[in-house]
């Protein structure tokens, strides 16, 4: 393959969508790249812009983690159930990481430990916590989000508003971990070949148990962000986010082991999204139809990863 066309093929595919999208939103209804317009946009996918943070880091260690959404539905019925009514924010913030610790440390152990696939452990994790959800709350609609989550969320600095500006700062934090910190270097150790990793002395097991643990807490921080973008409760929220998530991670070029979008890739994936819906509202494009464009690019992530599997 020429040298110039290989180096364009490395390009994680996210940032081609990204550019393909402002460039038709430009033609179309220039207006609507206006900073306020898409700041409002780009906080709606904030939630899913942390959950992808977890998934590139499980999806680095040759793993996967689909149990985000039950965690993020149970978290969000603790605190809009009033089941605990004299819980602070504190206090859920912890009980959110409590929450999300144990399912990560479950599905690590399982998957680092047991040796059992993390599809069929992540994914049995999130339907039992959905299933608990609907047991606690009959299948009927939690209470209200607590207002001062939802004032939170709505906070703006300038054009940004304060979801998307911690949004950045857990990419960036993401991002030096992964490149400065040695736990960054097991990761992509891990991800290279886990038997020369063990050979090496990398400690392979609890490199992945880490990295869904890790990944089950920010699973947590996004349903806290996602608990702050509604409200009221609900029995479906966050249901959908997983397997976007691990759409955004393909399209930010991070397959199972490898990670040449970095984290930069991915949170262009998620920004990708965003745009979408942008596009999509100026051109009258309804729910079915966001459902089927999310469906098409869910598709075109796998076949993207079939595609670089064989080409790695």
């Amino acid at each position: 393959m020429n040298p110039v066309l290989r180096r364009l093929a490395a390009v994680p595919p996210a940032y081609y969508v990204f550019a393909l999208l402002l460039l038709v939103l430009w033609i179309a209804r220039p207006n609507m790249l206006n900073p306020n317009v898409l700041g409002i946009f780009v906080r709606q996918v904030v939630p899913l812009g942390i959950l992808v943070l977890g998934q590139l880091l499980v999806m680095r260690v040759r793993s996967i983690d689909l149990s985000g959404g039950g965690v993020i539905l149970l978290i969000n019925y603790i605190i809009t159930s009033r089941t605990f009514p004299e819980a602070s924010g504190l206090m859920f913030i912890l009980m959110a990481l409590a929450i999300g610790g144990a399912v990560g440390l479950l599905n690590g152990y399982m998957v680092a430990k047991r040796r059992v696939s993390a599809v069929i452990v992540t994914l049995a994790v999130s339907i039992i916590l959905v299933g608990l959800v609907q047991f606690l709350s009959s299948g009927k609609p939690p209470g209200d989000v607590p207002k001062y989550m939802n004032e939170i969320f709505d906070i703006k600095y300038g054009p940004l508003p304060l979801p998307v500006l911690f949004w950045l700062g857990c990419t960036a934090l993401m991002w030096l971990a992964l490149q400065r910190s040695v736990y960054g270097r097991y990761v992509e150790a891990v991800g290279e070949n886990a038997e020369a990793a063990a050979f090496s002395g990398v400690p392979v097991e609890r490199t992945v148990v880490a990295a869904h643990v890790l990944a089950g807490l920010i699973a947590a921080v996004a349903a806290l962000v996602q608990t702050g973008s509604i409200a009221v409760g609900s029995v479906r929220v966050g249901l959908d986010l997983p397997i976007l998530a691990v759409a955004a991670t393909i399209l930010g070029g991070v397959v199972f082991g490898r990670g040449e979008g970095g984290v930069w890739g991915p949170f262009f994936g998620v920004l990708s999204f965003a745009l979408l819906f942008v596009v999509m509202t100026v051109f009258g494009i309804d729910d079915p139809g966001k459902l089927i464009a999310q469906g098409v690019i869910i598709l075109m992530a796998a076949i993207l990863y079939g595609w670089r599997s064989k080409r790695g």
